[in-house]
């Protein structure tokens, strides 16, 4: 008996119990579909882009909630240059260990792909390499999963050198444990004596080729590993340099496409690439700045985060990440145009407890005001009392933001009183850079200044103390 696919779905959950008819069902989720109207542009589209179907498990949560994570997959395989012609989800207590999404459904999902003529699927969720394996068996199509989508934009959008030697390592990890192979061209074990036509010059070195193929990626995920170490010490040393000279530090984070390289060109003028589009930042930006009141401090854009960010994503890119975990203070930048911004507060927090920034003090940030609808704002409002509302394409609240990140900062820990003379102008520069100035008044022996510096330069300032 066919399946009605354009059936409407209904949520019908009676105790702690899935209702029968929704766990056996594939619901399609509509509005997923991002072929072109524009006719002249459908060859080229055909020629360069994968068609993809999008398959997602519903575990938990509301039917929205389900949709919208399907939704977010759709807009993750469009920027890794796929076309989204379906996207379906089934309700399951739990993923089926087999085929993700049980024996019948799969061979309901392969309809769907011969029928529109898909050549790959997409799961909305990290697959076993067995998973992988059955569920390709039975579509005759190409299966992926969120996390190798996810692992492909960065490696699409990687720059640095460092960027690129961590997106390596994420993929060699992610890729060990899912090699495979078929049959015997893919063995190199050849016994002594003359086998198949092979005999001397054609005996292997006892391995099968899988078995060569994860020993020589072994061997390239150790030297990426230390190429990387050896760019944390750089880095490291960088960070210990403005540690040095007493300039507080402040890191954008945030969830993927909220706005932070927008908001840093706006506090800095920093021009860093600004694009609609998921990970479009992946190699951290630092940039200075002053407060109001001339104090310096550094500015920093790091990658975003999105719900289920692969575990090989952020041990890679935990040098990268070190500029989150090591700052002052954390402006948190959240998407007011998007249809859940709460959700992705959860998702970007989870990720700052793994990589130990949880305890950094946090500033909420709502970006995108000027695009958000009045209602959406008021309940953001009423959700978040302590945020920040501005728009980084407009400017509207960034003075507020300035001002607000101000009285964040660190004071300087020694208080001084000191009266410099006239010629040591300098010293009153330094000052206003890397301490928080409380008075300052002129007179016939110099300027008098109060206020709170670092250790090393109030050893400085001894002689001057009054």
């Amino acid at each position: 008996m066919p399946i009605d696919f354009s059936a409407e779905f209904e949520e019908q959950i009676d105790g702690d119990q899935l209702d029968l008819a929704e766990r056996q069902a594939l619901r399609r989720v509509a509005g997923l579909s991002t072929e072109l109207a524009d006719i002249t542009e459908v060859e080229y589209r055909q020629l360069r882009l994968e068609r993809v179907v999008l398959v997602g498990v519903w575990t938990s949560g509301t039917a929205a909630e389900a949709e919208q994570s399907l939704t977010e997959l759709a807009a993750l395989a469009e920027t890794a240059g796929a076309q989204v012609l379906d996207g379906v989800v089934q309700r399951r207590d739990k993923p089926d260990p087999a085929t993700y999404i049980g024996s019948g459904k799969a061979a309901a999902l392969a309809e769907i792909v011969a029928t529109l003529g898909a050549d790959t699927v997409i799961c909305d969720g990290e697959l076993s390499p067995g998973q992988l394996r059955q569920l390709e068996q039975v579509t005759k199509v190409k299966v992926i999963d969120r996390t190798a989508v996810i692992l492909d934009i960065f490696a699409q959008h990687a720059r640095s050198k460092e960027g690129k030697a961590q997106v390596e390592l994420a993929q060699l990890r992610y890729l060990l444990p899912r090699l495979r192979g078929w049959g015997e061209s893919l063995s190199r074990q050849v016994g002594g004596r003359v086998a198949g036509g092979a005999g001397m010059g054609g005996r292997g070195p006892g391995e099968t080729k899988i078995e060569l193929d994860r020993r020589r990626i072994r061997t390239q995920i150790s030297k990426l590993k230390r190429e990387i170490a050896a760019m944390a010490v750089a880095r490291s040393t960088q960070r210990h340099q403005r540690r040095s000279g007493a300039v507080p530090s402040v890191a954008i984070a945030g969830y993927t496409n909220a706005g932070k390289s927008s908001l840093l060109n706006r506090l800095t003028g920093a021009g860093v690439l600004v694009q609609d589009a998921l990970f479009a930042t992946l190699d951290p930006t630092v940039r200075r700045t002053r407060t109001a009141d001339g104090r310096e401090y550094t500015l920093a854009d790091t990658v975003g985060f999105v719900r289920h960010l692969p575990h090989q994503l952020v041990e890679a890119f935990r040098s990268t990440l070190e500029e989150v975990s090591d700052a002052d203070l954390i402006v948190h930048v959240i998407d007011g145009e998007h249809a859940d911004p709460l959700s992705q507060i959860t998702a970007v927090r989870e990720v700052l407890a793994e990589i130990d920034a949880d305890t950094v003090p946090e500033l909420l940030v709502v970006n995108k005001i000027d695009a958000a609808t009045t209602e959406t704002l008021q309940g953001l409002r009423q959700a978040l009392p302590d945020a920040v509302f501005v728009s980084a394409r407009t400017g509207d609240g960034i003075d507020e933001l300035r001002a607000i990140i101000s009285e964040r900062l660190p004071d300087p820990e020694i208080k001084v009183i000191v009266c410099l003379p006239y010629e040591r102008g300098e010293l009153v520069a330094r000052i206003h850079e890397q301490g928080r100035v409380q008075s300052v008044r002129h007179d016939a022996e110099g300027t008098w200044v109060e206020a709170h510096v670092s250790a090393d330069l109030a050893a400085e300032l001894v002689s001057y103390q009054r």
